[in-house]
């Protein structure tokens, strides 16, 4: 993570256990308040609707309710106020009274940018904050070329997570038919062949000019069209060689070279996109069990305590954590002797409660103090960008991918090198 850019992947968790933090709340009434801030929208309107409905709460006959709404607009306009103008891909506020237990209730107060501009103007008082805006965002912006093509057109596209980016479009001037017979048929069929010829060409110069600076950022090109041109120009090699090598095989059968043409293009390849996805994962997966099973020459370490310990070595390739992982990482320090010690607790709704250590396992018995308590995920991506190691989450939707969580605690690795010591029991694949 070079300068101060955050991982997309650890951007992406964060936002997602962010708004699971969020969807936990609850209200005793319409104590919460949700609000959606598009890019674009002026803020002097949004303070004076908040300004209004701050007006409206004061008839609100539940004393309480009451008190809990126009305490929460009030700290929601100071959070606006903080705003000169809303930022490129929008906010959200979500601030309210939740409920906590024994008939009472504690103030929150979240702001979200999100990864993806908002597309909507919402304000909304409910028992829960309304989170269906954010929840598309969650999944990762993969970035795919679309091209959609016949003899008559070229439309070219991105696909960034679920958002279709329409490029460019193109008439090609080629004669569909001519009505020339005798001497003048075989030219006129030739002059065709050649203005085709052309008019591809300048398709893949066109690629090449919209897809090639963002080839590393690519995860494939989708191409599609209607009839056999779409695999003339792939099999002819129009493309530039670093595109060709991206297509996804098969080309898809679409019937429009527009717009809709790439709404056309995406819906058929949903399918495809998904397999794609969880093939990559199943692939590292399985290669993480074939080291496993060479124990105990293997290049492989799993578990907590295991991979920890690869890390702080710095012989870790490539770190898989699942997404299920969810792990608080405290940080003890001994009273007594002096001595850090590192635990981590599952948190979330259903985890069960980790007992916390009482006492210093170096010096036999010193009390502790807590000094951090930090998100395991968090922590362990910092820890990678120190020693230089990729990292890579695994969602809990493949069969490899449940086996990550469920059999290997939600973390692994894939090392470079040995580390010696007693090496974890080998498992089988199943």
């Amino acid at each position: 993570m070079p300068g101060n850019e955050m991982d997309p992947q650890l951007a992406r968790y964060q936002f997602r256990r962010m708004l699971e933090e969020i969807s936990q709340a609850e209200g005793r009434g319409t104590e919460l308040v949700t609000l959606y801030v598009p890019p674009g929208r002026a803020i002097s309107d949004v303070l004076g609707y908040l300004r209004n409905e701050a007006a409206q709460a004061g008839n609100i006959k539940s004393r309480v309710t009451r008190k809990n709404v126009t305490g929460a607009l009030e700290t929601l306009m100071n959070k606006v106020k903080q705003y000169k103008q809303a930022p490129p891909h929008g906010v959200a506020f979500f601030v309210g009274a939740k409920a906590v237990g024994a008939d009472r209730s504690e103030n929150v107060a979240y702001v979200i940018e999100p990864p993806e501009p908002l597309n909507t103007y919402m304000y909304r008082c409910d028992s829960h904050f309304v989170l269906d805006p954010l929840l598309d965002m969650i999944h990762e912006p993969e970035v795919w070329g679309l091209i959609v093509m016949d003899r008559a057109e070229v439309t070219f596209g991105f696909l960034r997570g679920k958002r279709i980016e329409p490029l460019r479009n193109k008439q090609s001037q080629v004669p569909s038919k001519h009505g020339r017979g005798g001497q003048s048929q075989h030219r006129f069929e030739r002059l065709i062949e050649h203005a085709a010829h052309d008019f591809f060409v300048r398709c893949g110069e066109m690629a090449t000019e919209l897809f090639l600076p963002q080839k590393d950022r690519l995860k494939g090109i989708l191409l599609g069209g209607p009839g056999a041109t779409k695999e003339y120009f792939y099999k002819e090699g129009y493309l530039h060689y670093e595109l060709q090598a991206k297509v996804v095989q098969p080309l898809f059968d679409v019937g429009y070279t527009d717009e809709y043409g790439l709404r056309e293009l995406v819906e058929k390849a949903t399918a495809t996109l998904h397999g794609l996805e969880l093939t990559e994962e199943k692939e590292i997966i399985q290669k993480l069990l074939r080291e496993i099973k060479k124990s105990p020459q293997g290049l492989a370490a799993y578990g907590e305590k295991e991979v920890q310990r690869a890390l702080e070595a710095g012989a870790v390739e490539t770190l898989l954590v699942s997404e299920g992982l969810h792990r608080k990482r405290l940080a003890f320090r001994c009273t007594a002797c002096g001595k850090p010690l590192l635990r981590s607790t599952a948190e979330g709704p259903g985890a069960p409660p980790d007992a916390p250590p009482t006492s210093c396992p170096s010096c036999g018995g010193g009390p502790l103090t807590l000094e951090r308590s930090e998100d395991l995920v968090t922590s362990l991506f910092e820890e990678a960008t120190r020693y230089g190691t990729q990292v890579k989450m695994i969602s809990t939707e493949s069969e490899e991918g449940e086996m990550l969580l469920k059999a290997f605690g939600g973390l692994a690795a894939i090392l470079r090198f040995g580390i010696g010591g007693s090496p974890p029991p080998a498992l089988s694949s199943r």
